[in-house]
């Protein structure tokens, strides 16, 4: 990509595109201002900034010494704990440790805020680029539109004031359409490792456009390929491109072109077929699908199932808390208001006094009772309740998911990593309805996108573990939930609810697929996350 200046614009070189770019300006007391990056943890344990206006937000609470911020005003679901230094999703529950970096500074810029340019600018033509990729792309597109090279023979304008570093593709080239490419390319290996190769006794220093133009998709191709090989024998990185080998002539040409363009600038290049993306196994026959020992059944279905009824919320935390007669000197993490003062909750009136204090029986954290109840009536009310701190499950936790059904049964193929057992395919069918009074719309209709979704796990002792523990989950409507889609930004859909499943059946290039030595581990660390374990599994009907 190139800017042109005054007016900001990038233009891609290949197309010719022009788009506009803008900057944006921070006040110096910003988080920009001042350096601060505030970053969340993805699941693969890498660092990801957040925009720029939510690490604004972020930051002027930090700064107010304020125990944490709700990021919802601002169109994230997300609450930022600073005492944990972690991120709760406000839906799920579900944590990510956040951090705040100090390394990274802006210019300063002196002055009254420059004026916004105009777009598209003026008519007239920019002047053209005359670095080197610029120059060889200009001549390919002359040669892969039919035109033919110039006459004279020359570079165009301006190029021969750039030198080339000649690789591997130019030195192909300059030995012209007299010898085959796979000849021109015999040379040893470690001249491609050396840098800038020395250019052959009467051969020019540019790339020649007379033999670019006669190569046809063929010759292009197995100079690609021959290219290829001697690389890979040299060391130099695989840079993997979509239809090498396609049926249509433009992929293959452009690949070719590819590796030419890359090694006439210097660039160490190899163009390597991708690795293909195995979503399904091999088809199946019914008389190949088999039960699974052990676990009754090959379906489940799931309805909505209905609140218990004739229990006040006041009458099921009766059930999970102690009274506690002397509060302590502490924040209630509900109302964040201190528990020896009266609840600071605004909204419906529970019944009981906003300044009776309760403790968990079994992780200990305290809160207003009154507080305790506002959020109860905000869940499920299933008759469960969990911890805001430590997240402890206090009954039976239950879900939102909507009505569906779940199939599980053994085909005779191995998913990679597990080779000695069979795989345990699961499928999920859920259609889309409306959403009843549990959902974040009642009465609005939800989509259900990709489904049935088909689910892999090996059939191993820990592989059929996981299995009887999502069928708990299943029955308990833990696996999806209606919200907002983290892929496609879709609202009021079905996602997955935090408990993840392995899609991809012989690859693993979106994360979700094997091998993944940890994958069952996690799982089971994910489920009991959610109040499912062995011991949920023994009470439930398999």
């Amino acid at each position: 990509m190139t800017t042109t200046a005054p007016v900001l614009l990038t233009s891609r070189p290949v197309t010719g595109t022009l788009r506009p770019v803008r900057r944006s300006y921070y006040d110096p007391t910003s988080a920009p201002g001042k350096g601060v990056v505030w970053e969340w943890e993805s699941d693969g344990g890498s660092w990801t900034p957040y925009d720029m206006e939510v690490g604004i937000a972020i930051q002027q609470a930090y700064e107010k010494q304020r125990p944490w911020v709700d990021l919802t005003p601002i169109g994230f679901g997300y609450i930022v704990d600073f005492g944990t230094m972690g991120q709760i999703n406000r839906q799920t529950q579900r944590q990510r440790r956040v951090r705040r970096r100090l390394d990274l500074v802006y210019p300063l810029v002196a002055g009254s805020l420059p004026k916004p340019q105009s777009w598209p600018p003026s008519p007239a033509p920019a002047p053209p680029c005359c670095c080197p990729q610029c120059v060889l792309v200009t001549s390919v597109k002359a040669a892969a539109a039919g035109a033919g090279p110039p006459r004279s023979g020359g570079p165009p304008s301006g190029a021969g004031k750039l030198p080339l570093r000649p690789g591997p593709g130019a030195q192909a080239l300059a030995r012209g359409p007299g010898k085959p490419a796979a000849q021109a390319l015999r040379r040893p290996a470690s001249s491609t490792a050396a840098g800038p190769l020395a250019t052959p006794p009467g051969a020019s220093s540019t790339p020649g456009r007379v033999a670019l133009g006669t190569l046809n998709r063929n010759s292009l191709q197995r100079l690609a390929v021959a290219q290829s090989r001697v690389l890979i024998a040299s060391g130099v990185p695989t840079v993997p491109v979509k239809n090498l080998n396609g049926s249509s002539p433009v992929s293959p040409a452009l690949a070719g072109i590819t590796g030419i363009l890359m090694s006439a600038a210097g660039l160490p290049v190899c163009l390597t077929r991708p690795p293909k993306l195995v979503l399904h196994p091999p088809p199946v026959s019914k008389s190949e699908i088999k039960s699974i020992p052990g676990v009754s059944n090959t379906s489940r279905k799931t309805t909505k199932k209905q609140a218990k009824k004739g229990k006040t919320p006041e009458e099921v935390l009766r059930k999970y808390l102690q009274k506690v007669r002397h509060p302590p000197e502490e924040d209630c993490t509900i109302c964040m208001e201190r528990l020896t003062a009266p609840s600071g909750y605004k909204g419906p009136q529970p019944t009981v006094q906003p300044d009776i204090v309760g403790k968990l029986s079994r992780c200990g954290h305290a809160y207003h009772v009154y507080c305790l109840v506002a959020m109860y009536n905000n869940g499920n009310k299933d008759g469960s309740l969990q911890c805001p701190t430590c997240k402890t499950i206090y009954g039976v936790k239950t879900g939102t998911q909507p009505p569906g059904k779940m199939e599980y049964h053994l085909i005779p193929h191995s998913l990679p990593g597990h080779p000695d057992c069979k795989t345990i395919r699961i499928i999920y069918s859920i259609p889309p309805g409306i959403q009843g009074p549990e959902h974040p719309n009642p009465g609005k209709t939800f989509s259900a996108r990709g489904f049935p979704r088909h689910c892999y796990l090996p059939d191993s002792e820990k592989g059929r573990k996981v299995l009887k523990l999502l069928l708990v989950a299943w029955d308990r409507r833990l696996i999806f939930a209606i919200g907002t889609s983290s892929t496609t930004g879709e609202s009021d859909t079905v996602i997955w609810n935090e408990v993840h499943h392995k899609t991809e059946f012989g690859s693993n290039l979106t994360g979700h697929g094997y091998p993944d030595a940890n994958y069952l581990d996690n799982v089971l660390a994910e489920l009991a996350a959610q109040g499912i374990s062995e011991d949920s599994s023994a009470q439930e009907k398999d």
